[in-house]
């Protein structure tokens, strides 16, 4: 259960949360919610980066005992930002982008993992999309040991359209999977790069693997098929800056 503190209950104090620019994470509302009041939180968040996730009525009262009159808001603790207003700064400040891309890694602990260790790496910035991807929580934070902090986190409303932005913007797009055929130290990673990492189940996306330029793998000899997720980005971040060092 999310800890009380992160949450808004009720409509007119998420309206008024919204309007004092408190960082939203998402909403959670009751399927049959309508009204004046739902159309005034409809307009509140246009424009904004904000989900709202239509739920049975049950559900919000698994999550708090407290009056919530059909709705909850999650709070985060830093804001979000743009991939678009990234790009152009690191260019402008002569460094040689390394973006790393989050494909479907819902896992908060996961998450706060791979912070951490793209914080310690150099990582410019981390790239998730508004459906399917963990949160800016209190357990990613306490994970990632304060790197979401730190590091600039990009939550797009439309991952394959984030990619194609960076593949635009002059930066190579690496994936990896067990089925390639080049290892991950076959390859440069000098230039302005973005690396883009899958869920262990269900790896990179079909439409996000045919935006990369290259596609390689991490060998591995033991009897398990394949590497967490958070081992996996920590072993291609850390090529990346050996080789950029």
């Amino acid at each position: 259960m999310k800890k009380e503190s992160e949450m808004i209950y009720g409509m007119h104090a998420i309206i008024e949360a919204i309007d004092a620019g408190k960082e939203i994470d998402k909403i959670i509302m009751k399927n049959d919610m309508q009204g004046r009041l739902s159309h005034d939180l409809f307009k509140a968040i246009e424009g904004r980066n904000i989900p709202i996730m239509r739920v049975p009525v049950e559900r919000l009262d698994r999550i708090t005992k407290k009056n919530h009159q059909g709705v909850i808001a999650f709070t985060i603790p830093v804001a979000y930002q743009h991939i678009e207003d990234i790009i152009p700064t690191l260019y402008e400040d002569g460094k040689a982008p390394f973006i790393i891309v989050l494909d479907g890694i819902t896992d908060v602990r996961n998450f706060g993992a791979i912070a951490r260790t793209c914080e310690c790496a150099g990582v410019h910035a981390i790239v998730i999309p508004e459906k399917n991807s963990a949160s800016i929580n209190a357990d990613a934070i306490k994970t990632s040991a304060g790197a979401l902090l730190k590091i600039p986190v990009c939550r797009e409303k439309n991952l394959t359209n984030a990619i194609k932005f960076l593949k635009n913007s002059g930066l190579k797009i690496v994936a990896t999977s067990d089925k390639a055929d080049d290892n991950y130290t076959d390859i440069s990673y000098t230039d302005a790069l973005a690396i883009v990492m899958g869920a262990e189940d269900i790896g990179i996306s079909i439409e996000n693997q045919r935006l990369c330029d290259t596609i390689v793998k991490i060998p591995i000899v033991g009897t398990i098929s394949s590497l967490n997720v958070s081992v996996a980005t920590g072993i291609m971040a850390y090529e990346v800056l050996k080789q950029r060092l």
